[in-house]
C-alpha cells in the first residue's frame, strides 16, 4: 500500500538529487580514481533512497548510515587483505558486516553494499587500505546524514532524525485507550525480526485509528 501524495514523491527524489550530487562534488575533488568513485556513488545511492524516501524508517537514522556503512567498510577491507578472492570473499564480507551492523545496532542495507567495494575495486583498494573507511565512506555517510537534516527541516512531516522530529513536535496530550506505551514496548521484544518502523510510529498510527473509531462510534 502506497498512500504517499504526489508532493512527497517529488520532494524524495529531489533530495537525492541534492544529496548524491553534493557527496559526488564533494568527493570528486578528492578522489583519484574514476572507478572507486563510481562504486561508492552506487552504494550512496541506496542510502539517499531510505533518507529521503524514508527518512523515519530506524534503518535510516543517523547511527545506522555512519555507522552501517563505517563498520561494513571495515570488514570490507579487512576480508579483502586476508581473503582476496572475490566469490569467498564477498560472500563472507557481506555476512559478516550484516552480523556486525546488528551487534552494533547499526542495521543500514546499504552497508552490505559497501562491504562489496573493498573486494570487487581490485587493485583501487591497494592504495587506500584501511583509509577507505575514513574517505571516501566515512565522509561520504557523514555528508549524506548533514544534506538530510538541512533538506528536510522545512517539512515538519518529514524532518530527520527522527529525535529531532520528535522535541519540534507539539506535545501529545491524549491517551492511548487499552493499550499503554509499555504494552507496544513488550509487543516489539516479542518479534524476533527486524520491524522497519518506528516506536513513535507505531503510536501515532494506533492514535489516528482509535479517533477514527471514536468518530464513528460517536
Amino acid at each position: 500500500m502506497n498512500t504517499s501524495t504526489h508532493k512527497e514523491k517529488i520532494i524524495s527524489g529531489i533530495g537525492g538529487f541534492v544529496a548524491i550530487s553534493g557527496v559526488f562534488w564533494v568527493t570528486q575533488q578528492f578522489e583519484q580514481g574514476l572507478h572507486a568513485r563510481l562504486l561508492l556513488i552506487a552504494s550512496m545511492g541506496a542510502t539517499a533512497v531510505l533518507l529521503f524516501a524514508a527518512p523515519k524508517s530506524p534503518l535510516s537514522q543517523p547511527w545506522n548510515v555512519i555507522g552501517g556503512h563505517v563498520v561494513s567498510a571495515l570488514v570490507g577491507v579487512a576480508v579483502y587483505r586476508l581473503v582476496g578472492n572475490p566469490v569467498l570473499g564477498g560472500g563472507l564480507a557481506v555476512g559478516l558486516a550484516i552480523s556486525a551492523m546488528y551487534y552494533l545496532q547499526c542495521l543500514h542495507p546499504p552497508g552490505g553494499a559497501t562491504s562489496l567495494i573493498p573486494l570487487i575495486s581490485g587493485a583501487v583498494m591497494g592504495d587506500y587500505g584501511f583509509w577507505f573507511v575514513l574517505f571516501p565512506i566515512g565522509l561520504g555517510a557523514v555528508l549524506m546524514v548533514v544534506i538530510a537534516v538541512v533538506f528536510n527541516l522545512p517539512f515538519s512531516w518529514r524532518r530527520y532524525p527522527q529525535s529531532l522530529a520528535e522535541r519540534m513536535a507539539p506535545p501529545h496530550e491524549g491517551a492511548y485507550p487499552d493499550i499503554s506505551h509499555a504494552d507496544f514496548v513488550a509487543a516489539l521484544s516479542e518479534i524476533d525480526t527486524y520491524v522497519d518502523i518506528s516506536e513513535q510510529d507505531l503510536l501515532r498510527i494506533y492514535e489516528l485509528a482509535t479517533q477514527r473509531a471514536h468518530s464513528r462510534a460517536s
